[in-house]
């Protein structure tokens, strides 16, 4: 818990999302507050379906400064707010509230906080290289939009659905050249590609021996990326490292990242990164023990 005691001075903030008591948010951003000097509370709110539009009227009501928006919530909250940044229009979800003096407006920042983190971790360049995304779900879009703007030359994305990952590919090809296809297609299009992505939920505890692809498959010198961060290190890292050569990229970049750049949206100040993924690498330990 942050050190100073609450006071009629403190800023307000929290996360909306069902479920919401597995969130590592509140430890993460009530640390970067700390760290920063700043007066601010940050809680989880468990907010049922059929109450959203009520509970973005709290925000107004109640002057909190910022929320952020996870499952289920984040493109039923579009509707509810007064004003959506470029990016979050373009993904068609918004994870990130700044209230303005009343004027709330949503962002997006999932797809440049897995951007930033794969940057920084791995220092790839992705100018005229593929890329192959496993899954089509609610994080594809985001990521996929992110990585097409830092200048992929094709994204390949591969659903076991193929139908879906047609339909994720034909709407992302206004910001992209991008493809779907079934799963099938993996052996020949994991040659091809600089940096393999799981979106899939494959390897994610409890199942944490689920893999999303045949690491076989996997040259080494490829990036291979995961979204899941429970368990920080999943199988599937662990082998394309280990069995591949690969270098890997687990998704914990992305979920400090994100909420790093939701930090900086509400408050103007540059996040306090190694504070915050201290304290969230520490929960982890905490809770094997």
């Amino acid at each position: 818990m942050s050190k100073h005691k609450l006071d009629s001075h403190t800023i307000l903030y929290g996360v909306f999302g069902d479920p919401i008591r597995h969130s590592k948010s509140p430890i993460m951003l009530n640390r970067a507050f700390e760290a920063a000097g700043i007066n601010a509370a940050y809680g989880a709110f468990h907010i049922l379906p059929g109450t959203l539009k009520d509970a973005v009227a709290g925000i107004r009501a109640l002057q909190f400064r910022g929320v952020n928006v996870t499952i289920p919530h984040k493109v039923e909250v579009m509707s509810y707010l007064d004003e959506i940044d470029e990016g979050a229009r373009a993904i068609g979800a918004v994870n990130t509230i700044v209230n303005e003096g009343g004027r709330l407006i949503g962002y997006n920042t999932d797809g440049i906080g897995y951007m930033r983190s794969l940057r920084e971790e791995t220092g790839i360049s992705l100018k005229g290289r593929k890329v192959l995304m496993i899954g089509a779900g609610g994080a594809a879009r985001g990521v996929g939009y992110a990585l097409a703007r830092e200048g992929a030359e094709h994204i390949y994305i591969a659903n076991r659905t193929k139908e879906k990952a047609l339909d994720l590919a034909s709407s992302m090809s206004e910001f992209g050249s991008v493809s779907g296809h079934g799963l099938d297609e993996i052996p020949k299009l994991a040659g091809e590609a600089a940096l393999i992505v799981n979106n899939t939920l494959l390897g994610m505890h409890p199942n944490v021996d689920e893999v999303p692809m045949d690491i076989s498959l996997i040259r080494p010198e490829t990036v291979v990326s995961d979204l899941v961060y429970n368990p920080l290190i999943t199988r599937f890292l662990r082998e394309a490292r280990d069995q591949r050569g690969a270098v890997i990229h687990s998704g914990l970049g992305m979920f400090i990242y994100q909420g790093a750049y939701a930090f900086e949206y509400w408050t103007g100040q540059p996040a306090p990164i190694a504070a915050m993924r201290e304290v969230v690498e520490q929960s982890f330990m905490d809770a094997e023990h």
